[in-house]
């Protein structure tokens, strides 16, 4: 009797381990996973696989300093402007530290984080940024960015 009784002791403890183990991603590391592969297009200059992390719903909203851009095509197009993904040296190397994480609802997310552009001749550009994520089709999208 006590093999078995010692047995089930060590199923029922062994049985939180292992739901851990195969518990889903939390929401914070999907999105900061999400934000990594992002700045990893910027770093290769693939600006699709950069604006990837972005929803393509056409309210998608990214807040400039002289107003606001709508859509993920004329998001794209502004980088394409600015910025020169075919030379590291003007593009910079991006990386992000999260400031804040707030899950806003089961399928809503508030992301706060700090940008920074390294660019060759030590030259650095950093501002904050304030991301809403939807979860949209079982991944995390921005919905609306604003960036200074």
């Amino acid at each position: 009797m006590r093999p078995i009784i010692l047995a089930i002791l060590l199923a029922l403890l062994g049985a939180p381990a292992l739901a851990r183990r195969d518990a889903p991603v939390s929401a914070q590391h999907a999105v900061e996973q999400a934000m990594a592969d992002s700045a990893a297009g910027w770093n290769a200059g693939n600006v699709d696989r950069f604006m990837a992390i972005y929803s393509a719903a056409p309210e998608t909203s990214f807040v400039v300093n002289d107003g606001l851009i709508r859509g993920k095509p004329a998001m794209i197009a502004r980088y394409r402007e600015r910025y020169d993904f075919s030379d590291p040296a003007k593009r910079g190397t991006l990386t992000f530290t999260t400031l804040d994480f707030r899950q806003l609802g089961p399928n809503h997310a508030l992301y706060i984080a700090r940008y920074l552009l390294t660019y060759p001749d030590g030259k650095t550009a950093t501002g904050p940024t304030t991301l809403v994520f939807a979860r949209e089709r079982g991944a995390w999208h921005i919905i609306a960015d604003h960036s200074s």
